[in-house]
């Protein structure tokens, strides 16, 4: 993974009174709610008998320890050890390790970074996910590291043939580019071009030009974060979330602007996962046999033109873990 990223970990909807424990970005983190409802995240291991957390429950601000009561507040300090009374001080080393965290859009971020390297500030979304579109959401577990998951949303090439019966019909198995723009340091807009062969040879990337009239685009967020603009009222947005080494899960939405009725909407909304879960399942199944586990800059790969996309996925990638491994980060 990357260091001194903002990673989606999971839906607020997720985490309600009670400590949630889960395994994400290769550690163990439990996510709880004060008595104001602010999220607050740390590792989920106690700092006396090294028990889980989330075990235990909330106690006013606190989360209590279920094995000997110990009390932690939002930056993982102990406040309160039973067996000391409740006037006695707690040592400063009695503390585990706190993660910032970020609710917005439904999401809960996690800030992943070198020991004490502080967030620049929130963390990016896409600009016009306004609320006129409504969504439905589905978590789906993958076998797969979740560099591998983010090359899948971003290889044009396979859709004729994984998805032969699905959003790869037609054939179009020759793709022109794919044109591809950063948009900031951490974002970029990947614009497919497939067509049936003709004979003609492929536009390559650096000769590719997008059509003025082209909506269709795919967008994508270090570190983990992706979007199908399909148009300006339908769109598919992912979060890839890493677990470990050999194991993600797909946060899938459905967005639409089309129905606006709430009753209607909604069915209208998880109608469509069915399918889209349908259409990550074809992918799934091969990304699962990928070889090596993580993706990696250099390797024994034999790239085309029209892995454009994956290439600089790969090399921005890189480049930031780099750059953290500059700070101290093991990279």
């Amino acid at each position: 993974m990357i260091r001194n990223q903002w990673y989606v970990v999971m839906e607020s909807d997720e985490i309600d009174q009670r400590p949630v424990g889960e395994r994400r970005i290769g550690e163990d983190l439990v996510f709880w709610r004060d008595s104001g409802g602010a999220l607050h995240c740390v590792q989920d291991r106690c700092v006396h008998r090294g028990v889980r957390l989330s075990g235990g429950q909330r106690t006013g601000d606190h989360l209590q320890c279920p094995f000997h009561g110990f009390e932690y507040d939002g930056d993982g300090r102990v406040r309160r050890i039973p067996a000391n009374g409740r006037m006695a001080q707690v040592p400063k080393a009695f503390k585990i390790r706190a993660y910032p965290v970020h609710e917005s859009q439904g999401f809960v971020w996690v800030w992943w970074a070198v020991p004490g390297k502080e967030p620049p500030g929130p963390p990016e979304f896409f600009h016009d996910l306004g609320p006129e579109l409504s969504y439905a959401s589905a978590r789906d577990p993958w076998r797969a590291h979740y560099s591998r998951v983010i090359e899948n949303q971003l290889d044009v090439v396979h859709l004729p043939f994984v998805h032969y019966n699905s959003i790869g019909r037609g054939g179009r198995t020759v793709v022109d580019g794919p044109g591809l723009a950063w948009v900031g340091p951490s974002a970029f807009e990947v614009y497919p071009s497939n067509r049936v062969d003709d004979g003609r040879p492929p536009i390559r990337p650096g000769d590719f030009r997008r059509s003025p009239s082209q909506v269709f685009k795919l967008e994508f967020i270090f570190p983990n974060l992706w979007q199908n603009y399909i148009d300006a009222r339908m769109r598919i947005v992912a979060a890839f979330v890493p677990v470990g080494e050999e194991s993600s899960i797909l946060y899938l939405r459905f967005y639409q602007g089309l129905v606006r009725l709430p009753v209607v909407r909604g069915l209208v909304n998880r109608l469509a996962m069915p399918f889209n879960l349908y259409v990550a399942h074809q992918d799934r199944r091969v990304v699962e046999t990928h070889f090596p586990r993580a993706s990696r800059l250099r390797s024994d790969e034999q790239l085309i033109h029209a892995d454009h996309p994956i290439v600089e996925y790969r090399r921005r990638r890189a480049e930031l873990m780099q750059e953290a491994a500059g700070e101290g980060a093991e990279a």
